[in-house]
């Protein structure tokens, strides 16, 4: 559920405004979109891809100019690269190239685009959030990722996250627990033409054992402690990034080595929204040492 802050930049007071605006202006809309589910039930788990440039029937097609922006977004989504993530610590080019392309703009509420690629988080409805641009070129940057590698996202949230790994990796497979995130992420991400990302709805806690090892896992909500289901599901060498806390959180990266052993890296102090469902009842045995 992309949705992770540094601290370094505060939520601004505008921002908040826009997002009560944006749960007004999309109510209609959001209980349309429900009353057509009703009608036409999503399955459980959907399978879209990844984007290529011929989707559009011609160069310059309407996929293709939908994928870019206008000239304003694609001038800012640049200007977001070079202010926000190169200004700092983000120096993995197929990372900076990938946040260059993917439309941030196209994964929150219309009525918030105009804040799309600004350095903090947006609500995308349901209680949740799209993470600020720099987490998530940072937590992406962390997994070190290889362009064979199979990913596990547990968050799908408004799809943006997965929709950058799908641009580096092979495969990538998100979980989200809230439906009716997990249905709009999916329509948009099939919508964009992504063919090697699987979006399921359930309850990330435990994974997806069927499809396991991972060569990463990344994890947009905060657990109290690592689910030790996650880490199992690391093949030799994988990484696992993920917030762990409550009150206070920090991005931590377990490695998993060749012999089983983990290596445990405190990355930086983040806040993120609680993991919900089965993460709120587990014993917090599993935090990092």
């Amino acid at each position: 559920m992309n949705r992770g802050i540094t601290g370094r930049t505060p939520y601004p007071a505008l921002a908040i405004a826009a997002a009560i605006l944006s749960l007004i202006a999309c109510r209609g809309d959001m209980v349309a979109e429900q009353r057509q589910r009703d009608r036409h039930p999503a399955q459980a788990e959907s399978r879209v891809g990844r984007p290529r440039e011929e989707l559009g029937e011609e160069p310059g097609g309407r996929r293709v100019r939908e994928r870019a922006g206008t000239p304003e977004e694609v001038r800012r989504r640049e200007h977001m690269v070079a202010s926000q993530l190169q200004a700092r610590d983000i120096a993995d080019p197929v990372v900076l190239a990938v946040m260059g392309r993917v439309p941030r703009h196209l994964y929150v509420p219309e009525p918030m685009r105009g804040f799309a690629y600004e350095d903090y988080p947006l609500p995308i409805g349901e209680g949740q959030t799209i993470s600020q641009p720099y987490i998530v070129a940072y937590m992406t940057q962390a997994l070190e990722l290889e362009p064979g590698d199979r990913v596990l996202e547990i968050g799908t949230g408004s799809g943006y996250q997965a929709a950058v790994l799908a641009e580096i990796v092979q495969e990538v497979y998100t979980i989200e627990i809230v439906p009716e995130l997990a249905q709009k992420a999916g329509a948009l991400l099939s919508r964009l033409g992504y063919e090697n990302i699987h979006v399921r709805t359930g309850d990330g806690y435990f994974g997806w054992p069927q499809e396991a090892p991972f060569d990463a896992i990344i994890v947009t909500a905060a657990p109290g402690h690592v689910p030790q289901a996650l880490v199992d599901q690391l093949d030799e060498g994988a990484a696992l990034v993920l917030p762990v806390g409550e009150e206070y959180q920090e991005l931590v990266r377990i490695r998993m080595g060749t012999a089983g052993e983990q290596q445990v890296e405190r990355l930086l102090p983040v806040q993120f929204v609680p993991m919900t469902g089965v993460a709120r009842r587990a014993p917090d045995g599993d935090s990092p040492k």
